[in-house]
């Protein structure tokens, strides 16, 4: 990471990407990396390259999702593209992600494939979600089971792969792997209907970007194929046909309707379960700082209000 950094030529690649690391964040990814591999008993040293991977990985999807989704604001600041163009923001974007590989391969592996193939197949992953996001955008017919394949794949199994490789670079048995790999899809889902809720339901100055970009561009989220499930005729019809088209123009009717449904609730019980769901799948590991840690982090992303 540090050497990123201090690269600066070409700018036009590395200022973009020093603006987005510098942004802030959570570090969700990086830091559930190394819980895992203290949860299993390795030293968290052992995982930091990789920590520092899952990080880039995800700061790329950021900078392209906010192109696709033309994002205004990211951590309250104007997104990549916003404040140079769309070129810019797709090849700082790659560049995030061959940097993400750079570090990965520095992991102090004895045998790194596990490690590669496990980051691939999330990479891969989490462009197959937001394919079906896309897709899912023209459609008036999405499900409720078709938007959690979606979410796995697009947020869950980063969040997953995250715990998986922080496991193998910490020694874990494959059944302390599967039942990391299990609370990170857990949390996962968990953690993606949260950014729905908060989408409606957020502040914007906590959550750092417009608050109703998902109703304005017409996205399925959790929220409203719930609505829709729970309306009928008119309410219905204007919910399955919202899209980018017409969603500025009835965020106001949409949240009216939403508040009226009190689909918050329905998505709050989600949230409770997927999360009592990852807790547990804690149950097989140890006992100690990294397994305690794991336990607390899920509890707080369930409250976070960003």
């Amino acid at each position: 990471m540090q050497s990123l950094l201090m690269q600066h030529v070409p700018a036009s690649v590395y200022e973009p990407m020093r603006y987005v690391l510098r942004s802030g964040g959570k570090r969700l990814r990086g830091v559930l990396t190394l819980l895992a591999c203290q949860a299993v008993g390795g030293p968290t040293r052992r995982a930091l390259d990789a920590a520092v991977a899952m990080e880039l990985l995800h700061n790329f999807t950021l900078v392209h999702d906010d192109v696709m989704d033309h994002a205004d604001l990211r951590r309250n600041r104007p997104t990549v593209h916003k404040k140079w163009n769309e070129n810019v923001a797709i090849l700082s974007g790659d560049q995030l992600v061959a940097y993400a590989y750079r570090s990965l391969l520095s992991s102090p592996a004895t045998n790194p494939a596990p490690v590669v193939r496990a980051f691939t197949n999330a990479f891969i992953d989490v462009c197959d979600g937001q394919g079906l996001d896309m897709e899912f955008g023209v459609r008036q017919d999405v499900s409720l089971a078709e938007y959690l394949q979606m979410i796995e794949k697009k947020t869950a199994r980063v969040i997953s792969a995250s715990l998986v490789i922080g496991a193998i670079l910490g020694g874990g048995s494959e059944k302390f792997v599967r039942a990391l790999r299990t609370f990170g899809l857990q949390l996962g889902y968990a953690f993606q209907i949260q950014d729905d809720l908060l989408d409606f339901a957020g502040d914007q100055k906590e959550l750092g970007k417009s608050i109703g970009g998902d109703i304005i561009e017409g996205k399925k989220t959790f929220l409203l194929l719930h609505a829709i499930e729970r309306s009928r005729g008119k309410d219905r019809h204007m919910l399955k046909s919202l899209s980018p088209r017409n969603g500025a123009q009835r965020l106001r009717a949409v949240r009216a309707l939403y508040r009226r449904l009190d689909v918050t609730t329905g998505a709050s019980r989600a949230i409770a379960a997927h999360t009592s769901k990852a807790l547990q799948a804690l149950r097989p590991l140890p006992a100690n700082r990294g397994t305690q840690m794991l336990s607390w982090l899920a509890g707080q992303l369930v409250e976070r209000s960003s």
